[in-house]
């Protein structure tokens, strides 16, 4: 099994991710505009949203992660930049809440459900002696932000990936037998781990192994409101596949033809809002010989291929309640030129990307079909403030830099888009010109 691949952290339309130019006249006038609320920090330097998550509701709450001025307990192994960091929420008023972790250390929110819910992972403040990192927890946060230490399958290691309105938590967790460590790790969010992995669910105060698809390890994406999980599994000859688990069975998605298959991106994490309410699926699969890569949706019982829009790889990383795809695509394999893209009933379509940028990435789309996600190459240097932007596009208008859209135009920005909800607010980030950066939410003006 090519496990050496590490994948990050990671959305019926797919984003799609390739490079062009980007726009530089004012935004069209029926664009909305929006108001920008920054939740700064807890007394440290930056506070961003995590990536292949989800991090704002229909409710306008918002979750991040932010720096406090209290040193890593762990200097050697450390989480950011040598501060402890913890889960915040954020609301329109400007309301900031800590959330703290486990005994005041590290923490992570994941995704937050519509009902206020919310799951990420946190450091218990021991460490892990087999992976050679601080031991990480699955946390759990009640309607009344009370904090819930999920525990794991016997292991050293747990995380939250996803959690329904109902209080259903699903991720993946160690469960003490010996595994590869680079194996563990794949399965781990690329977060050290030397046991086996196991995609569990958590309800009603108990974690359950959902098991695996014949192999030893499995973590699960996601779970939707009727309790659908999306995940993926080793099998028993080796190869990785992704299963939708139903009424606590364990379905093999297959692949495009290739050994590995998992909702979400290759280049992008596996996680995130990769599934929709009615169970399809967003992934990424090699094809024969796993030198190239393409996007899929599962819909209906059979695994679709987005195909690329000119290169030879391209990655699914999101989706709509509707079927819509956003992900990655390369226009050309040399050099590449890679920029975001919606895939809906079979058609694909080129986002483009706004100048001077040069490539682009997809990571949300809502239910009325707007899509945030975020340029790079939009400097001469990588270092230099500017060089990644954040953008917005809706149908039958072309892409802009949603720093544009900000109401009234304060010189702000935007580094990031990372959520989109239907009512039309922003998850996103801001850079600082010394180079920190604010986790923002973005309020639509007059309600649009």
């Amino acid at each position: 099994m090519n496990i050496s691949r590490s994948l990050p952290r990671l959305v019926a339309t797919i984003i799609a991710i390739t490079s062009s130019s980007i726009l530089a006249e004012p935004p069209p006038a029926n664009y909305p505009r929006y108001r920008l609320v920054d939740l700064g920090t807890l007394g440290g330097a930056s506070s961003h949203a995590a990536e292949g998550a989800v991090s704002l509701n229909n409710r306008g709450e918002m979750v991040a992660f932010s720096a406090t001025t209290t040193p890593d307990p762990f200097p050697d192994t450390p989480f950011q930049d040598g501060t402890i960091w913890h889960s915040i929420v954020g609301t329109a008023d400007g309301t900031v809440r800590d959330l703290s972790g486990i005994n005041g250390n590290h923490s992570l929110p994941i995704w937050i459900s519509n009902s206020g819910l919310v799951t990420g992972f946190g450091e218990n403040g021991q460490f892990d002696d087999l992976a050679r990192f601080p031991q990480v927890r699955a946390l759990f946060w009640d309607a009344k932000r009370h904090l819930f230490d999920l525990g794991t399958l016997g292991g050293n290691s747990s995380q939250g990936e996803s959690v329904n309105s109902r209080g259903q938590v699903v991720g993946q967790a160690t469960n003490g037998v010996p595994e590869d460590p680079d194996v563990a790790s794949y399965f781990n969010a690329g977060i050290p781990a030397a046991q086996q992995v196991r995609a569990f669910l958590w309800q009603n105060g108990v974690m359950s192994d959902l098991g695996t698809l014949g192999g030893n390890d499995a973590a699960a994406s996601a779970i939707n409101e009727s309790g659908d999980i999306a995940g993926f599994s080793a099998t028993a000859t080796g190869t990785v596949h992704p299963f939708l688990s139903t009424g606590g069975l364990m379905r093999d998605l297959g692949t495009l033809g290739g050994s590995i298959a998992t909702p979400g991106g290759f280049s992008y994490p596996p996680f995130g809002p990769v599934m929709n309410a009615r169970g399809e699926i967003a992934g990424t699969s090699y094809l024969e010989g796993d030198n190239e890569w393409h996007g899929f949706i599962w819909s209906r019982g059979r695994m679709i291929d987005l195909g690329t829009l000119g290169g030879n790889i391209s990655d699914a990383i999101a989706l709509n309640d509707a079927g819509l795809v956003v992900r990655p695509a390369p226009l050309t394999t040399e050099p590449t030129s890679r920029r975001p893209f919606v895939w809906e009933k079979g058609r694909m379509t080129n986002l483009d990307v706004a100048s001077p940028c040069a490539r682009g990435t997809a990571f949300s789309i809502n239910s009325n079909g707007q899509v945030v996600g975020g340029f790079s190459g939009c400097t001469d240097d990588s270092s230099q403030v500017g060089f990644e932007r954040a953008f917005y596009w809706q149908k039958g208008s072309p892409i802009v830099l949603l720093d544009t859209l900000i109401a009234p135009q304060s010189g702000v920005v935007l580094d990031n888009a990372l959520t989109i909800n239907d009512g039309g607010e922003i998850s996103a980030s801001r850079i600082l010109p010394d180079g920190s950066t604010h986790a923002v939410l973005l309020v639509p003006i007059g309600g649009k």
